[in-house]
Order: C-alpha cells, then structure tokens, then sequence
C-alpha cells in the first residue's frame, strides 16, 4: 500500500511518497518519490504576516504537480499538513481555499503540539533503550518541537516560535528564546541523562557533514560545525559543501538551536534518524489505515 505525505513548511514544502510491505518478517517502508521546493512562506509570513500573491501562486503550481504526482503514483491515501508560517498569516485561510478549488488538494494546518504528536509517531525512541530518555527535536523554519520521552513513557511535547527563518530575519523575541531556554532546563532536570533525537533537513545536512557511520552527533562535533559555517559566507557555504541557496542561509541559525539546546539540557549526543515531519505523516496513515481494517 502506498501513501504521500505533503508538509509546508516556513522553508520549503515537501511530497513524500512511500510504499509499506508488510511480509512475514516486519513491515517496511519504502520510499518511492520525495520533492522538495523551496518557497519561503516564512520570507512573507514572519515579516509581513500575510502570504504574498507570488508566493501563492508558486504555491498552488507546486501542490498541483504534487497532485498529478499522487495520482500517477496510484497513491489513494494522502495528508497534506501546513505548519508555522500557515498557522500566523492573517490570509492562510483564504490561500488554503484557493489551493483547494484550483490544486484539489485539501490543507490541515496543523498547531504546534499536533506537529509534535506527528513527528513523534516515528516512535524512534522505542526502538531505542527504554531505560534511557530522549528529547526530540525537530528545528523547522518557523518553530521548533519538543517531545521528552523517558522509561517508556511520554513526559512532555509542546511546539515554540523559534525557527530557522524566523531567526534569520531577526524574528525570534528574547522572551521566546528564554522560553525555550527554562523549558528545556525544566523539564530536563530530572530526566538526566538526555539523549537527543533530531529531526528535519537542517541536522540531516550536518549529519552528512561528518560524513560517519555512527548515526550520532557529539555537542563537540555540534559546536565545531557551527563555528565552521558561521565564520563562512552564504556563497562560501555553498561552494565548500553544496549547499543549495535556501539551506546554506538557514543551517547556521539550525545548528544554533541544537547546540543550544543540548547546551541547556546537558545533552552529549544527538542522534539522527533522518526523518521528519513528512515521514510522521506516513506512519499516522499507515497506522490508521491498519486500525480501521481490524
């Protein structure tokens, strides 16, 4: 059975397309097709608190070539999810009833703590040591997701306005920052210690820097890293790593987050699946599907 996924994000929206094959030994997913496009709603969203007419334009192309993509694909199980830059533009609504009547793609924007819930349904940490804890953090454009499990158990998930985007254009206030900052050491303390898992394109970028077998990252490697790329140029990042435009503005202030908040929860490695909110979005349909059919 196949399944799409589309998340639109602050940065860059995405259609993942993935198939899951259930045989004798387990189930497996397979993915089939991912595309991402560079849009930048946050550009507009976190400035002006409206999505522009070309971006809305751009938009609907897009999700309309995602839609002859599902189609093709045979895929009769989708979900489409907008997230922070959607959830603050004044217009969202009205852009969301075009893309419906034009692109024939039905958008749920989804809050913060529902896009925690869906990243979180990964289940990542429990196919890990249930013994230990595990913070997830998924640093996107325009917010970043928390969801602390310890011993089995779900301790804490909450979503705050700290993105990539939003601190590229100086839009993240010092309160929220602080925030974030207390809330990590709170709910930390007594959950010691800490291995992180991180989520989205940014980590998965660095991740791919290190250019390692071990799927973790160390707060010295973290640190290293962000030193590097924030003494370099966007150009510079570009031509050393190859990087594409959109990524190499935002990964610094994404490299930023994570050392800050590993810095905060005295977390010593972070580990990275490579996945995110999209592949939440296919384990929620696969597992309501396999519910239904009970």
């Amino acid at each position: 059975m196949k399944f799409a996924a589309i998340d639109i994000g602050s940065n860059a929206i995405r259609l993942l397309i993935t198939e899951v094959l259930e045989n004798g030994s387990g189930i497996k997913f397979k993915q089939r097709l991912f595309v991402r496009v560079p849009i930048r709603l946050g550009e507009d969203v976190f400035l002006q608190k409206t999505i522009s007419e070309d971006k809305s334009e751009k938009l609907i192309k897009a999700l309309a070539s995602f839609k002859n993509l599902i189609e093709l694909f045979g895929v009769k199980n989708y979900l489409a999810c907008a997230t922070s830059a959607f959830r603050e533009a004044e217009n969202g609504k009205k852009v969301i009833d075009k893309i419906k009547d034009t692109a024939g793609i039905k958008i749920e924007i989804i809050d913060g703590k529902r896009e925690a819930e869906i990243i979180y349904s990964c289940h990542v940490a429990e196919k890990l040591n249930h013994n230990k804890s595990y913070l997830y953090v998924d640093v996107g454009g325009g917010s970043t997701e928390l969801t602390l499990f310890a011993k089995g158990k779900l301790i804490f998930s909450n979503s705050f306005p700290v993105g990539t985007v939003r601190l590229l254009y100086d839009k993240v206030s010092v309160n929220e920052w602080e925030k974030l900052k207390e809330t990590v050491k709170e709910i930390s303390k007594d959950h010691s210690p800490i291995i992180a898992i991180g989520t989205g394109g940014n980590i998965n970028k660095i991740f791919k820097m290190l250019d390692s077998e071990n799927k973790y990252i160390g707060y010295k490697e973290m640190k290293d890293i962000y030193e590097e790329l924030s003494a370099m140029s966007v150009e510079q990042r570009i031509k050393k790593f190859g990087f594409k435009e959109d990524r190499a503005d935002v990964i610094v202030p994404a490299a930023k987050i994570y050392l800050s908040i590993m810095k905060w929860a005295d977390i010593s490695d972070i580990y990275v699946p490579k996945l995110g909110l999209a592949d939440g979005i296919i384990n929620l349909l696969y597992e309501k599907q396999t519910a239904s059919a009970k």
